[in-house]
């Protein structure tokens, strides 16, 4: 008799609410059946001190480095991610590590119940909760129940009508935006900051990355109009040098000094387990927020907390010889950075495992992969996105009609695909990237743990 987990059986119960998640463009979305459930719930989320992180990429490193400093210098933290890779508490964690599953039934416990007692015409629109406003409610009221003294929450999608914002942080961060999920957010970079700026608060600080123009300006005017204290990286970072292998990014950070911005004791130097080159400008931002927000911190405890920041599927070394990175890149800028740092570690053409949803912006991203593989596979990205292959293939077909050296293969059917590219990458010796998305990084995850491949 196999006898299931607490969150697994809230997992089949979250289930009931996944049609509701299909509301098909952003006039469907709202916030009043959010801000109702958590006032159901006796707001369980206004007794923990929370960070907010919105943006296209880099979302997770960020937060990750963030609760990693803060657990560093004594505080339990929670933290809250989407999407999983292959278990569903890794969405909501301490500061990355799963609570224990009798943590997480203690909260499946308070929500089911009330959930369930509730009618829908008692909720703003008469509709049911979708899948992710319930999961955002649980992170909640698992954070609260473990008694949690900071939280970092990465918004869904979005900003402004996501459900993770009925919170009020005490920090409002804003990772590199992008053209995406155009069919929700709007089809112009400055619809979607606008949208992804819809996360600030009247007063809350606000610190962004490095930014598009346009895109930081959008951010530093809704600051302004909300009195918000306003700080961007292009402003405070003096300086960012980094050394890759394969053992960890080197990263050494210096600050300028200005008035109104924290005060580092000097530059900080750490080693990163996160290993593509963006990740020491996102660890340039996580440390300058935690050290605004807690002044006595010093740098030894952020290079700590820096250097223990891990997230699956963020050009994750699988082996060293061959070569083999899994990277849930899905972006124009995110997969040119990762094909950049995968340069940095191999001389050799490779090749290359891809797939993507159908919402990205393949044109432009098939245009990134000339001159660098010998081999390109193209396949689907698992069956729980949705894609649409023949528009890749067409992308990719158009973008290196001139390359002569790589065969392009097609393939739906991506458990065999990914499963000969391992075993030729270990027959071969031949450097392999699998990228795109993080569903098709999730598939390759799963047969990693279930085939013996010996890599």
């Amino acid at each position: 008799m196999i006898v299931k987990r607490q969150t697994e059986l809230f997992c089949d119960w979250l289930e009931n609410y996944l049609n509701y998640e299909r509301i098909s463009n952003r006039e469907g979305f709202s916030l009043e059946t959010m801000q109702f459930l958590v006032n159901r719930f006796k707001n369980p989320e206004q007794n923990v001190k929370m960070i907010h992180v919105a943006g296209s990429k880099g979302k997770g490193s960020i937060s990750t480095m963030i609760s990693r400093i803060l657990t560093e210098y004594g505080f339990e933290t929670g933290l809250y991610l989407s999407p999983h890779l292959l278990d569903f508490t890794e969405r909501i964690t301490l500061a990355g590590k799963p609570f224990s599953d009798l943590l997480y039934g203690i909260a499946a416990d308070k929500v089911v119940p009330l959930v369930e007692s509730i009618i829908p015409q008692e909720i703003p629109g008469n509709r049911e909760p979708t899948w992710f406003e319930l999961v955002t409610l649980f992170a909640f009221v698992v954070f609260n129940t473990a008694r949690m003294k900071w939280a970092v929450i990465e918004t869904g999608l979005g900003g402004r009508l996501d459900a993770t914002n009925v919170i009020t942080p005490l920090a409002c961060v804003f990772t590199p935006i992008e053209l995406e999920h155009t069919e929700y957010l709007g089809k112009s970079i400055e619809m979607i900051a606008k949208e992804k700026a819809g996360i600030i608060k009247a007063g809350v600080p606000v610190f962004t990355s490095f930014q598009h123009p346009t895109v930081r300006a959008i951010l530093e005017k809704k600051a302004k109009e909300l009195s918000c204290p306003f700080f961007s990286m292009d402003d405070s970072l003096e300086s960012v040098k980094t050394t890759l292998s394969l053992t960890g990014l080197d990263t050494e950070i210096t600050y300028s000094s200005q008035k109104d911005k924290p005060v580092f004791e000097g530059p900080i130097c750490t080693r990163l387990s996160l290993l593509n080159e963006i990740q020491a400008n996102n660890a340039a931002l996580a440390a300058f927020v935690v050290k605004y927000l807690l002044p006595d911190i010093s740098n030894t405890v952020i290079s700590k907390g820096l250097s223990s920041a891990w997230l699956p599927g963020r050009f994750e070394l699988i082996s060293a010889d061959p070569l083999i990175i899994l990277d849930g890149a899905h972006t124009v800028d995110s997969i040119a950075l990762t094909l950049n740092t995968f340069d940095s570690l191999t001389q050799m053409l490779g090749e290359l495992v891809f797939a993507c949803a159908a919402d990205k912006n393949v044109d432009v991203i098939a245009t990134e992969f000339g001159k660098r593989f010998s081999q390109i596979t193209l396949t689907r990205p698992g069956d729980v996105k949705k894609s649409d292959i023949n528009h890749t293939v067409l992308a990719f077909k158009e973008a290196l009609k001139t390359e002569k050296d790589v065969n392009i293969e097609v393939n739906a059917d991506y458990v065999s695909v990914l499963k000969n590219a391992f075993k030729r990458s270990r027959a071969e010796k031949k450097p392999l990237l699998i990228t795109g998305s993080f569903y098709l990084v999730a598939e390759a995850k799963k047969i990693l743990a279930k085939e013996n491949l010996d890599l």
